[in-house]
C-alpha cells in the first residue's frame, strides 16, 4: 500500500500521525501493533556486544539507542512529531526536548552565545527569560538589551557586532504586542544573530516561525501540547545547522525528559488542534463582550479587529489561542483583585493553555525596562488588569462569571 507522503498533508492530518513510526509503535514482527508509542522507561541501553558498545557513541541521532539520557522512542517519537509539525525545519533539522519551557529557553539562548557576546530581549518577554538574562547569563558575562517589541528603529539601533542573539516573543504573553518578526529577523540576520522566538502563544498551528525567518522556535509543551496541567516540558526546534547546536548543548547540560511525560505530551498533541480551534472562538466571543463593558479600558487580544498588531497578526497568524488581557478603568488594585476573588469558572494560577480557565492578576509596569506600561494610547491611570486563558468551559458561563467579577470590581470602588 503506498502511504501518502507526510510533507503533504495539512497540519490537522501531521497532528494525528507525526511520530507513529512502524518500529516505535510495534516488536518485530509485529510493526505499527499499537496507535502510540509505547512508554519505554529505561536508563541502561544495553548493547550485543563490545564491538557494538563502541560503535553507539559514535551515531549521535534520535531513533539509535545508546544510553537513557539520549531518549528512547517514546521520547524520540514526540520530538519527530514536533518537528513534522514545523514548516521550514527541513529533513535535517529536529526538535530538541527539555524539562521545562523556561530549560527550552535557556537551552536555545546557551546554543547561541558565549561570554562578552550581546543578547537583545524583547521587553514585553516572559518573567522567568528576564530573570535568566539579569541572573545566570549575566553572571556567565552575557550583556542582555531589552529592546521595545514595537520599535523597530529602536531595535537596529541597539544591535553591534558583539550580538549574537536576538529573543523575540508574539505576541507577548502578558501584553500581547505582536512583533514584526520577519523584518526583525531580516535585520538580526543582518548583523549576524541568531533569531530565537517563543512560540508558545500560537503553536506551530498558528504561526510557522522558521518560515519567516526565525531560527529557533521554542514551546513551552506545558501550555497547548500538554493540554491538561498536568507535565511540565519544553521543546526547541531548528533547521539543521542550529539543531545540531541546540543537541550538542543539551547533551552536555544532561538535559533529558521523562517518558511518561513524553507520552503525557504526546496525547496531547494530537488533540491540540480542536482544543485550540475551540478556545480561540470562545476567547474572541469573550473578548468581544468585553470591549464593549464600560468598566474595560482595553483589551489586549490581537485577534480582535482594530486591536493593537491586529495587522501584524492577520498577516503572520493563522491561528490563535485562548489567551489574552484586558485592562480595567481606574488604578485601585485591590478593586482588581475583589473581581478575580469573585469568579468561580476561572482558577487563580499560573500558566495557561489547559482545558480550565485560568485567571491571574496583570501589573507589568515593574518589568519594563524599554519601553512603558501602559501602553501608548493608552490612560495613565488604566494600570491594573487581568489576564485570562480560556478553556473549554462554555463561553457564556464564562461571560456570566465575569459579569460576577466585574460586578464585584464596581462595589469594590473600581475606577474611583
Amino acid at each position: 500500500m503506498t502511504k501518502t507522503p507526510p510533507e503533504t498533508l495539512r497540519p490537522a492530518s501531521r497532528l494525528v500521525g507525526a511520530g507513529r513510526r512502524e518500529e516505535w509503535t510495534g516488536t518485530p514482527g509485529q510493526p505499527g501493533a499499537v496507535v502510540s508509542p509505547p512508554v519505554w522507561r529505561a536508563s541502561t541501553h544495553l548493547y550485543a556486544d563490545t564491538a557494538a558498545l563502541k560503535e553507539g557513541p559514535r551515531k549521535n541521532e534520535d531513533g539509535r539507542f545508546y544510553y537513557g539520557r539520549r531518549g528512547a522512542p517514546t521520547q524520540w517519537a514526540l520530538a519527530e512529531a514536533l518537528t513534522a509539525l514545523e514548516p521550514g525545519a527541513g529533513p535535517e533539522g529536529g526538535t530538541m526536548l527539555y524539562p521545562s519551557g523556561v530549560a527550552a529557553i535557556a537551552g536555545a539562548v546557551l546554543a547561541a552565545v558565549r561570554p562578552g557576546d550581546v543578547l537583545l530581549m524583547t521587553d514585553n518577554a516572559y518573567e522567568p527569560s528576564r530573570v535568566l538574562a539579569r541572573g545566570f547569563l549575566a553572571e556567565w558575562g552575557i550583556e542582555t538589551r531589552w529592546f521595545d517589541p514595537l520599535d523597530l528603529d529602536g531595535f537596529a539601533g541597539k544591535l553591534c557586532k558583539r550580538t549574537k542573539a536576538v529573543l523575540l516573543e508574539s505576541p507577548g504573553s502578558l501584553t500581547m504586542e505582536v512583533q514584526d518578526v520577519p523584518e526583525l529577523a531580516r535585520m538580526a540576520h543582518g548583523a549576524g544573530a541568531c533569531v530565537i522566538l517563543d512560540n508558545t502563544w500560537a503553536s506551530p498551528l498558528g504561526l510557522a516561525a522558521l518560515s519567516l525567518g526565525v531560527d529557533i522556535s521554542v514551546m513551552s509543551l506545558t501550555k497547548h501540547v500538554g493540554g491538561h496541567s498536568d507535565l511540565m516540558m519544553g521543546s526547541a526546534t531548528a533547521p539543521r545547522e542550529w539543531y545540531q547546536k541546540l543537541r550538542r548543548t543539551a547533551q552536555v547540560m544532561g538535559q533529558v525528559v521523562s517518558p511518561d511525560d513524553a507520552a503525557l505530551a504526546l496525547r496531547g498533541l494530537r488533540t491540540m488542534g480542536v482544543r485550540l480551534e475551540r478556545e480561540t472562538q470562545s476567547a474572541l466571543a469573550i473578548a468581544h463582550w468585553l470591549e464593549e463593558r464600560p468598566e474595560v479600558a482595553r483589551v489586549l487580544c490581537p485577534m480582535l479587529p482594530g486591536s493593537p498588531g491586529y495587522d501584524l497578526w492577520r498577516r503572520d497568524f493563522t491561528g490563535g489561542c485562548g489567551l489574552f488581557s484586558l485592562v480595567l478603568r481606574g488604578k485601585d488594585a485591590a478593586a482588581r483583585n475583589a473581581l478575580i476573588d469573585a469568579l468561580s469558572l476561572f482558577g487563580i494560577g499560573y500558566s495557561w493553555g489547559g482545558f480550565e480557565s485560568l485567571v491571574t492578576p496583570l501589573d507589568p509596569a515593574g518589568a519594563r525596562s524599554a519601553s512603558s506600561w501602559p501602553l501608548a494610547g493608552m490612560d495613565e491611570a488604566d494600570r491594573f488588569g487581568v489576564r485570562l486563558s480560556i478553556g473549554l468551559e462554555d463561553p457564556a458561563d464564562l461571560i456570566a462569571d465575569l459579569e460576577r467579577g466585574l460586578a464585584a470590581w464596581t462595589a469594590s470602588g473600581g475606577g474611583a
